[in-house]
């Protein structure tokens, strides 16, 4: 389906906003090191994760026509050092959303995280 109508991409925005902020938690976005699994539905390898970011509630600051904004990070400590290779966002519940790839998806200023230094993410935009 590579070609939508503007109304079919905004329910389907719509909905993902919806699930981002279903749940009693904070939506999270988890940095890894390694290979990224083929799917979200893969686990991650939790030995390759370096930090944890949150959301605040409610993590989306606004839906277009084109994309979904989420509302910066909060700024978290990293917890092993190492090379930011791909992220996986959770929603409130703890469910996957998606999967991204660091330099695909998603850009940092520094890939290269040391245990004890800090991340923040001060604007996610996701396109259908």
């Amino acid at each position: 389906m590579n070609k939508t109508s503007v109304k079919a991409r905004l329910a389907m925005i719509q909905a993902f906003a919806n699930f981002m902020d279903n749940g009693s938690q904070s939506a999270t976005v988890m940095f890894y090191e390694g290979v990224q699994p083929t799917s979200p539905a893969i686990a991650a390898d939790s030995n390759n994760a370096l930090v944890t970011l949150v959301f605040p509630e409610p993590c989306i600051k606004e839906t277009t026509v084109t994309y979904v904004e989420f509302h910066p990070t909060d700024t978290a400590t990293v917890i092993k050092t190492g090379t930011a290779t791909w992220a996986r966002i959770f929603n409130g519940v703890g469910e996957v959303a998606a999967d991204l790839t660091v330099g695909t998806d998603i850009t940092l200023a520094n890939t290269n995280l040391a245990l004890g230094g800090t991340l923040s993410i001060t604007s996610i935009k996701l396109r259908p």
